[in-house]
């Protein structure tokens, strides 16, 4: 049976509805119809087959900010069925060339100076050149597109614990995601879906582009989030964003800034955040305001996996919990031996179906160790459901510690931290100790003028939780470790000992 032909809906709507509007790059103002954004494809297919000589499985890597040329790179990339690598460029330099080494690109398309040696064959470009030359060349013949089951971008994970590894994505994987998300969070022809989010990460680069436009509505990129030009454009009806997708810490952000006005985002369908935890007492706040803020979780090896419904009636009842699983999402919570358990009770998240990657690159060892033999994902994230499917995240499997023979979950802990009034930020951890083989030490960050006695915090986690949960020791510290997509960097903090401030 011949392998699926990769998607192409830009193409599609080009036919369908060519005068629509496309896409939008907010730094600039320049704006595509559907018409004009497939002809930009084919432009830059153009340049990167003949100015540079760019081959299918060959890497093309970006280290630059969001920009709608850098989504019209990817999608000419992937009629090309070259890769398309974008580089976190928060990373140190060192991490970027480790980067480089390992994707090995062709080409590195770039928008500030470069002060690092690039692998040997790989030819840098400024983002700018590379699109004036794309304003300037006629459009490429159209060809076959590739098997959408080739790998067609490298996401590398975030770090949360260490060396980052490149996820390979298909083009069946993206289009999966495109159409989980699309269904749980109500993507259609008339959404305006505003990209502020990296496109170094699942979350931009994917979610908040590939639904909207198989759906054949709008995107608007923005280089990077600001809560204040965020809060503005929310509230702009002449920009009517339907959509918006941000880790909990922006959202955060965006309510503590004084341009927040919620009453204003009259054409806002939800506000969807994923990458943390995200507390049930700040959703219902939100619900409070009149936004729906539908959480989720997903994975850059799997897309998203599980979504809210975005009824805040539906979200008030389950506040807290991630939601239920994408209509491709095959999923399973399991014990140690690998046997479902019973509803409520955790267990480790494995999932199946067409959204899931099939490796990470040059890292066979690690994949094999990642699917079980019968080909389920191991997502090493604990989590439980209840009888209606709802799916509520416990914590990373790693992450969990045991004292005194109880399982501990950090997570759990760290929600009932950042239930205290005083307490913005809120990490655990569990460490060494000779009576109980392990303890919990939180780390806490203080909200702005407020002052803390970390003594304290022992007696209001004590009301909340079982004893054998509380942390043994609270460390003040200015600011937690955290990777550009806002998730904590527990490999850091296990490495730090009191006092923590100044870390």
């Amino acid at each position: 049976m011949p392998a699926w032909t990769t998607p192409d809906p830009v193409a599609l709507h080009a036919g369908t509805q060519p005068d629509r509007l496309a896409c939008v790059d907010l730094a600039t103002g320049r704006r595509w119809t559907y018409a004009a954004l497939d002809e930009a494809i084919q432009r830059t297919v153009g340049v990167l087959e003949t100015g540079h000589g760019i081959e299918q499985g060959q890497r093309i890597a970006t280290l630059a900010r969001n920009s709608a040329d850098l989504a019209i790179l990817q999608q000419a990339a992937m009629r090309l069925g070259a890769i398309f690598v974008p580089l976190n460029w928060r990373l140190a330099r060192a991490e970027q060339q480790a980067i480089l080494a390992d994707c090995d690109p062709i080409l590195l398309l770039h928008d500030t100076v470069l002060e690092m040696t690039l692998p040997e064959g790989c030819t840098p470009i400024e983002v700018a050149a590379f699109a004036a030359a794309v304003e300037e060349h006629p459009p490429a013949p159209r060809r076959p597109l590739p098997a959408s089951d080739a790998p067609s971008i490298i996401l590398y994970t975030s770090g949360t614990s260490g060396q980052p590894k490149g996820v390979v994505i298909t083009e069946a994987n993206a289009f999966a995601t495109a159409v989980n998300f699309g269904v749980l969070g109500r993507v259609g022809n008339a959404s305006v879906f505003l990209c502020d989010a990296p496109m170094f990460h699942v979350i931009g680069l994917i979610t908040s582009l590939r639904p909207t436009l198989l759906q054949g509505g709008t995107v608007l990129i923005s280089p990077s989030f600001d809560a204040g030009v965020t809060n503005r454009r929310l509230a702009d009806p002449t920009l009517g964003v339907t959509h918006y997708f941000c880790v909990p810490r922006m959202a955060r952000m965006l309510r503590d800034h004084p341009d927040f006005a919620p009453s204003n985002w009259t054409s806002l369908t939800a506000i969807f955040t994923g990458g943390a935890p995200n507390p049930a007492a700040d959703i219902l706040w939100w619900l409070a305001q009149g936004v729906r803020m539908a959480d989720g979780f997903g994975m850059t090896e799997a897309g998203t996996v599980l979504g809210m419904p975005v009824e805040a009636d539906r979200i008030a009842g389950k506040a807290g919990a991630s939601g239920l699983a994408g209509p491709t999402i095959g999923l399973r919570i399991v014990d140690d031996a690998g046997r479902d358990v019973a509803s409520g009770e955790p267990g480790e998240i494995w999932l199946c179906g067409p959204s899931i990657t099939p490796g990470y690159w040059n890292r066979p060892e690690e994949t094999a160790r990642a699917f079980t033999a019968n080909g389920w994902f191991r997502t090493g994230d604990i989590g439980r459901q209840d009888e209606e499917g709802f799916v509520t995240l416990v914590d990373r499997r790693k992450d969990m510690f045991i004292s005194g023979g109880e399982n501990v979950y950090p997570a759990e802990i760290e929600m009932v931290l950042l239930d205290h009034p005083d307490i913005a930020e809120a990490a655990v951890i569990g460490v060494a100790d000779e009576r109980w083989g392990e303890v919990g030490r939180a780390f806490v960050v203080v909200k702005s003028g407020c002052v803390l006695d970390p003594a304290d915090l022992a007696s209001h986690c004590g009301a909340r939780i079982a004893r054998y949960k509380v942390p043994k020791e609270f460390l003040l510290t200015d600011a937690l470790p955290r990777t550009a997509s806002g998730k904590i960097q527990k490999h850091i903090l296990r490495g730090w000992t009191a006092p923590a401030g100044g870390h």
